[in-house]
Order: C-alpha cells, then sequence, then structure tokens
C-alpha cells in the first residue's frame, strides 16, 4: 500500500493535462541543454518520469524532446543519476517513433546496459532483440578496457535469451558459455577492496583484503559461490552471482543445441559414462566444447551449493538464502542430467544423501519437490528405487504443511505438471490423494483451477467412489482441518483426552473425545482407503456445522458444485454399469448426508440432479436395477420440500427409462409398483386441505409427477382409467381456496395446462403409445423425443379442444 503522500504526488500526477505536461516538458529541456544538469534537473527528470509513468494510458512528448533525450542519455559528460532517469523516461515512452538510438557504436558497458533496455522494450518491430544480443556478445568477446565491466551487461542479455532465444548464433552461444563457466569456476576468493569515499576520516592507506568466508564464519577453503560471504566482491565475484542467476535459462535454452553423440573411430566404441568420467578430469577440463565444459562446472557449483547448504548460518536471511540456492542447485543439476545423461548416477547418489538429510525439517519441504523431481525423471536410469522419498512427499508434507498458501501452491503445480510420470512411476500418488485434497480445502479459492486441471489425473474406476465421498466432505475437511490447527496450539496442560461418558459441547472437545477421534481420523487421512462408509461421519458433520459460517468454510464450499461437475464429466468417459449404479445409490444417500450449508446444498442438489440425468442416459438399465433404491427415495413426500430438484430428475428418469425398449427386464409389476408409488405421492401433495397452512409442494415437482404417470399409463395401458381421473381432478384442486392462497396464480395455470395436456393425450392411447414409449433408436423425431413432446401435447390438444377458427387438417 502506498502512504499517503504518495498517494497525493501519484494523483497529481494523473491530473496533469496535456498542455500543462507540454509546459513542463519545456522547462526541463532548457535545463538538460544548460551548462550543467545538477539538482533541479534531477528533481525535474524525477517529477516527468513519474507523470509518464502512472496513468495507464501513454503521455505524448514532442519529439525534438525525446530527440534530446536521447541526446544528453548518450552525453559522455552526462551524470550517471541523469542518465538512469532519461532512459527510465524513455522505456515509459515505448514504443517511441522518434527513437533514434542505438547500441552498434557503444562502448561503455553501463550505458549499453540503459540503451539497449530502451531498445528491448520497442517490442522487437525492427530486429532489437537481435541487434541488442548480437552487440552484448561482441562486447564480451573482446577485453574490456579498464573500468568497464560486463556486470551491468549479463541482465541484457538474460532478458535477450528470454525474449529472442534464436538472435544468438551458435558460435556465440559457445562464447558465452565458456566465459560462464569460467565466471562460474575462477571468481576470487578473496574479499573486495572498499572503495574510499572521499570522507574526512577516509586514508590513503587501504586494508588488505581477507578471504570470503562460509555462512557459518569459517574460512571458505573452495571456490567462490553465491552462498560465499564476503564484506565487499570483487568484478569476478559479481560476474559468478549473475552467472548463477541466469544459468537455468541458458541450459534450457542451449544446453542441449547442436549436441551430437562422437562417431569417430577412436571413441565409438567407448561408453558414454566412462567418457563423461574422462572428460571431468581437471587436465581435460579445457579440452571439453564449450557447452560440455558449461555442463561439468555448472554440476560442481551446484554440487557445491548444496555442500554449503549444510553448514549453519549466522544469519537468518542467510538460512533464507540457502535453501533459495539449494532449490535452485537440484533444479540445475535435474537439466543438466537430463542433457546429458553420464551425470545421472553421480547425481543420484547425491540427491539420495541430501534428501536423508533435509527430510525430518519442515523448514526445507520446498527443496523436497525439485528433488522428487529429479527422481521422477531420472530414477530408471540411476535404477534406484525411489518410493521412499514419493510417499513422505505426498504423506508427510501435505499432512503437516497445507496452510501454507506458497507451498501449497507449488506442491499443487508440482503435482499436475507430473500427474503422468507419477502414474507411471509410482502407485504412492494415487493412493495419497485424500491428502493432496488437503490443500483445496484449505487454500480453495487460489487451488481451484489448478485442480480443475488436476482432478482428472487422479480418477479411474478404483479412485472415484471415494474421491465423491471427499468432494462433498470438502467443507467439513476444511472446519477438520481448522480444529486440528487449534487445537495443536492449545496448552499441553488442555490437551488431555475428553471423559468418554461425557458428550462434547464444542468442536474442539470433540477432536480428543473418544467417540469423534476415529471420525476425525478418517476425515484427516492422508492415504485412500476402501472403506465406504459416509454415514459414520454423520454425528461429526452435525458438530462441524458450528463451523458452517467460517468463511473459509464457505469459500471452500462455494468449489464443491465446479470440482463435481468436472468430477461426474470425467467419470462418465469410463464408468461402466456397476460403477455407475454404485454413484446413483450413493447419490441418493448422500443428498441426506452435507455439510449445513444452506447455498451449499442448494448448489450440490443442482449438480447432482442435473448429473442424475447424465448418468441415467449413459446406463438406462440402472432404473430397473435399482429399482428399489429409487422407489424408496421417489416415494418419501419430505424429499419433495427438501431435495426438489434431485426428486424431479428421479421421477422424470422413472418416467422416462422405465421402459422394455430400454431393458427387457423391465415387467409389468415393476411399472405397476412405480406407478403406484408415484401415484400415492402426486396424491398426497394435491390432497384438497381446509386449512391455510397447506404447504406449498414446487409446481415443477406436480408437473414431472403427473407427466411421469401418464408416461407409465402409456406402457400399462389398463393403468390409464386411474391416471384420467386423477388429471381430471386437478381443475378442481388449483381452484381450491387452501391451495390458490398458497401457490401464485401462473404457477396453477401451468399446473392446469399440463393436465389437460396430458389427459386429452390419453384419449387416444395409441398416439400416447407412441409418444410416450419410442424405439432407443429410431427415427428423429423418436430421437429427440424430451425436445418434441411439447409440440406433441399441444397438437394433441389442439385437436381435441379446437380453438374458434381453428380447422384441422
Amino acid at each position: 500500500m502506498f502512504t499517503a503522500a504518495a498517494e497525493s504526488f501519484l494523483k497529481q500526477a494523473r491530473e496533469i493535462q496535456e498542455e500543462e505536461l507540454r509546459r513542463f516538458a519545456s522547462r526541463v529541456a532548457s535545463l538538460l541543454q544548460g551548462p550543467e544538469l545538477g539538482p533541479e534537473a534531477v528533481d525535474c527528470l524525477q517529477r516527468l518520469h513519474l507523470t509518464v509513468a502512472a496513468t495507464k494510458y501513454p503521455r505524448r512528448l514532442d519529439g525534438k524532446f525525446v530527440e534530446l533525450l536521447q541526446t544528453v542519455l548518450c552525453s559522455s559528460k552526462c551524470p550517471e543519476q541523469v542518465q538512469v532517469l532519461c532512459a527510465a523516461i524513455l522505456r515509459e515512452m515505448s514504443p517511441c517513433n522518434d527513437l533514434i538510438l542505438s547500441c552498434d557504436q557503444i562502448q561503455d558497458t553501463k550505458l549499453l546496459s540503459l540503451v539497449s533496455s530502451i531498445l528491448l522494450a520497442q517490442g522487437d518491430k525492427k530486429g532489437e532483440v537481435a541487434a541488442v544480443g548480437q552487440r552484448i556478445v561482441k562486447v564480451l568477446e573482446r577485453r574490456l578496457p579498464e573500468g568497464q565491466s560486463a556486470r551491468y551487461i549479463l541482465p541484457v542479455l538474460s532478458n535477450v535469451i528470454s525474449l529472442s532465444p534464436e538472435s544468438l548464433t551458435e558460435e556465440q552461444v559457445n562464447v558465452v558459455s565458456k566465459k560462464m563457466a569460467d565466471w562460474l569456476r575462477y571468481a576470487s576468493t578473496q574479499q573486495g577492496v572498499a572503495q574510499p569515499s572521499g570522507g574526512f576520516f577516509s586514508s590513503p592507506r587501504t586494508k588488505q583484503p581477507g578471504p570470503v568466508t562460509e555462512v557459518d564464519g569459517a574460512i571458505a577453503t573452495d571456490f567462490f559461490t553465491v552462498l560465499s560471504v564476503g564484506q565487499y566482491h570483487t568484478q569476478d565475484q559479481w560476474l559468478n552471482v549473475q552467472a548463477f542467476s541466469m544459468l537455468r535459462s541458458w541450459l534450457l535454452c542451449y544446453g542441449d543445441k547442436g549436441l551430437k553423440t562422437p562417431k569417430s573411430d577412436d571413441r565409438s566404441g567407448m561408453d558414454k559414462s566412462v567418457m563423461s568420467t574422462v572428460s571431468t578430469l581437471p587436465t581435460s577440463s579445457r579440452l571439453l566444447p564449450p557447452k560440455e565444459r558449461l555442463r561439468e562446472k555448472a554440476f560442481e557449483y551446484c554440487q557445491r551449493l548444496v555442500e554449503q547448504s549444510h553448514r549453519r548460518p549466522l544469519k537468518k536471511d542467510d538460512a533464507d538464502l540457502q535453501k533459495a540456492c539449494l532449490i535452485e542447485a537440484v533444479t540445475i543439476m535435474d537439466i543438466i542430467c537430463k542433457q546429458d545423461s553420464s551425470y545421472v548416477h553421480r547425481a543420484a547418489s547425491f540427491l539420495k544423501v541430501l534428501h536423508g538429510r533435509i527430510c525430518g525439517d519442515a523448514t526445507y519441504a520446498r527443496a523436497l519437490l525439485p528433488i522428487a523431481q529429479f527422481f521422477l525423471n531420472h530414477s530408471k536410469v540411476a535404477a534406484v528405487d525411489s518410493d521412499a522419498i514419493y510417499r513422505h512427499l505426498l504423506t508427510d508434507i501435505p499432512a503437516q504443511l497445507f496452510h501454507n498458501a506458497s507451498l501449497a501452491f507449488e506442491f499443487v503445480q508440482f503435482c499436475k505438471a507430473n500427474s503422468q510420470l507419477f502414474t507411471e512411476t509410482s502407485s504412492v500418488f494415487r493412493q495419497s490423494f485424500p491428502n493432496l485434497f488437503k490443500f483445496l480445502a484449505w487454500n480453495s479459492p487460489p487451488l481451484i483451477s489448478e485442480f480443475v486441471d488436476f482432478l482428472p489425473s487422479l480418477l479411474d474406476a478404483g479412485t472415484a467412489i471415494e474421491i465423491f465421498h471427499l468432494l462433498l466432505d470438502l467443507p467439513c475437511l476444511t472446519a477438520a482441518l481448522d480444529v486440528q490447527l487449534r487445537s495443536a496450539a492449545l496448552p499441553t496442560s488442555e490437551k488431555a483426552a475428553s471423559d468418554p461418558a461425557v458428550p462434547p459441547s464444542t468442536c474442539l472437545e470433540a477432536f480428543r473425545h473418544p467417540l469423534y477421534r476415529s471420525m476425525f481420523q478418517h476425515l484427516l487421512r492422508a492415504k485412500s482407503t476402501s472403506e465406504d462408509a459416509p454415514e459414520r461421519l454423520i454425528p461429526l458433520r452435525q458438530l462441524l456445522g458450528s463451523l458452517a459460517s467460517s468463511p473459509r468454510v464457505v469459500q471452500c464450499a462455494e468449489t464443491v458444485p465446479v470440482l463435481l461437475e468436472l468430477f461426474f464429466k470425467v467419470v462418465a468417459e469410463f464408468a461402466d454399469g456397476p460403477l455407475i449404479n454404485q454413484l446413483v445409490v450413493l447419490l441418493l444417500q448422500r443428498s441426506d448426508q452435507l455439510c449445513e450449508i444452506p447455498a451449499f446444498k442448494d448448489d450440490v442438489y443442482r449438480v447432482l440432479s442435473s448429473q442424475l440425468v447424465v448418468l441415467c442416459k449413459l446406463h438406462p438399465a440402472l432404473i430397473v436395477e435399482l429399482s428399489t433404491e429409487i422407489l424408496e427415495f421417489s416415494g418419501a413426500v419430505s424429499n419433495i420440500q427438501n431435495k426438489e430438484a434431485i426428486f424431479t430428475h428421479v421421477v422424470w428418469a422413472v418416467g422416462e427409462y422405465l421402459s422394455v425398449c430400454y431393458d427387457r427386464r423391465c415387467t409389468v409389476e415393476q411399472v405397476l409398483r412405480f406407478f403406484e408409488a408415484l401415484e400415492a405421492v402426486l396424491f398426497e401433495v394435491t390432497q384438497l386441505r381446509p386449512l391455510p397452512t397447506t404447504p406449498g409442494y414446487p409446481p415443477r415437482a406436480i408437473s414431472v409427477l403427473m407427466a411421469t404417470l401418464t408416461k407409465l399409463a402409456a406402457r400399462s395401458q389398463d393403468l390409464i382409467p386411474r391416471v384420467s381421473m386423477f388429471l381430471s381432478k386437478m381443475r378442481t384442486f388449483v381452484q381450491s381456496p387452501a391451495v390458490t392462497s398458497v401457490y401464485q396464480e401462473e404457477d396453477l395455470e401451468e399446473i392446469l395446462i399440463r393436465a389437460t395436456e396430458l389427459l386429452n393425450l390419453l384419449k387416444m392411447p395409441s398416439v400416447a403409445q407412441v409418444v410416450f414409449t419410442p424405439p432407443v433408436a429410431s427415427t428423429r423425431f423418436q430421437r429427440e423425443v424430451n425436445n418434441s413432446l411439447p409440440c406433441a401435447l399441444r397438437m394433441v390438444t389442439r385437436l381435441l379442444e379446437p380453438t374458434p377458427g381453428f380447422m384441422p387438417g
């Protein structure tokens, strides 16, 4: 956040109009053309830079003024601070049509860095990126004059390779690779000399610089790295640090380009690993091609960093730097091994030892990710069993550090990127998915898009059921994790187990209560389990309902519908009949066992009801195979009020798929059982009651019940009289005072219209049978029966009850 003063300056800069800006630029121009560029010129340039940078839209400056900025920038007498400000203003003006800058003749590395940054900001309209890259390499090729340093232009080179790697030729890549190898390996191990400040106490006598030290204060006995400590640094030490900072991107761009296996007679029979052993000897180091030599020096550098990370630092900042460098070092070693497999065995044994040292320290959790990545990529070549590494990563880390938001993001990204490798390499990945959901439960909004990409890799026939339960219980998992954290923070004196005879009154007490302990353990499990008893968690879900209003729980609940839809979409691609049946049974059961968040339940009901239709379409025989469960659900009137969306779709599915056309096992007796159960439900919701407290059942449910009974009657025509009589009484129902006081007039009109249409259709049983019982795959009309049914109903109604002026035929 900006301070009040900063906000005020920004507001003033944004409100400056074009005319005022033009006058101010004229004043700045007169100062830049003066004999001396003093503090006033610096102050005006700073204000001008703020003005052109404060708005999203580009500010306009006069072409002559832009030309003046370029002239001042390139002037040899211009103070450095003014040069920096001129370059910053020109970058803000980019892309600029009035640019006349060129880096071709610039010798000074500081000025080259400033000019190059402006050229790279142009967007490569005229090949600026390639021109900058060519010039930077030419400067690096020659010996720099006294006082010049390549440290100013290495960041520019890093930008070039990120923008346009192909702008460098193979020869130029080799030149830079050779220099980077020297910068990494041969930097001075003596500290730099302090520059005299020129103050009163400055002395012409300079103290002899001492050696650099390690982070623990010991004198460094090996070569310099980014983890070496010194009060002042030499130029080659700065180059060492910069070379390491761009090493990963350099290797990824150019490390394996143009590499060819030697085919000469004297090497053709020699094993590559043997060649590597010979080539990595110090005596032959300088005989290697530049890219191979860079890999060798980079590997040695990374090994040195890993060894330095063992030391206990004197400063906390150094501890953070150790961990960051360790992650980068392991990542670079992985890249090197991808480009040259002869390094794999050396790296594998080295990283095995490293993993054993840091796996017990939670502060090194991030470093475990690149180590696991290395073994995922190279365990086959290294011929090592890495399951212990994967098991620790996927079991311990999510359980302990699910609340670390940045680690959660990196962890899920890692799993998403390596899901296929994990599946091919180890069974631990699929077994540990309950643990991964802890990241989502605690960090739902930031991780939802990652889990949308990640979830399909976890799903198969063996995990679908358990993941279905996990998704529905995700808000409860969030609440349980919150209770776990709060319980861990309690003083030891308060962590004693609760009395089993006394029911817990709070979630914290339940966490330690013997009756609830196993429930918490199941919800917070780290591995997949074959146990499928969601009803055992009912008491815990009710207890955790007290946390339903927690913002974290509410946010988690909002992600569940999205993931549920994705879940069913993926499962539909591989599910067979038994799995679909199992999902439908669980769908009906779990609709009563959800976290008590009203909006959450409504959204879940919406998704489950729509997906029920998809499952029925995939496996229509489930209506017959699950007749007992479906009859039990659809025969309960309470489900209309509590779960109207699911109830309506279940009843619709009965009318749509309970037919011999879909399953030859469908008998007349089964049709009659469903008919009588649904008839009783419809009678219950439409019976006339004199009291005004008549419950208002959803009109859609009433309409679907009528339509389903009509469909069943069309397939068993002995039932037509019962349905016809019921439908004929609907006019009395909708005109009853007790009913009109509960329902909207539009709803009652829709119910009456549908009842009339269905009744008219039943007056022509043969037509009703064609409309309601089409063959599974026949004419276009029959395949699109859901779309054509309203049209058929209206047509029959117009035939039987023609309006004035309507002439059939």
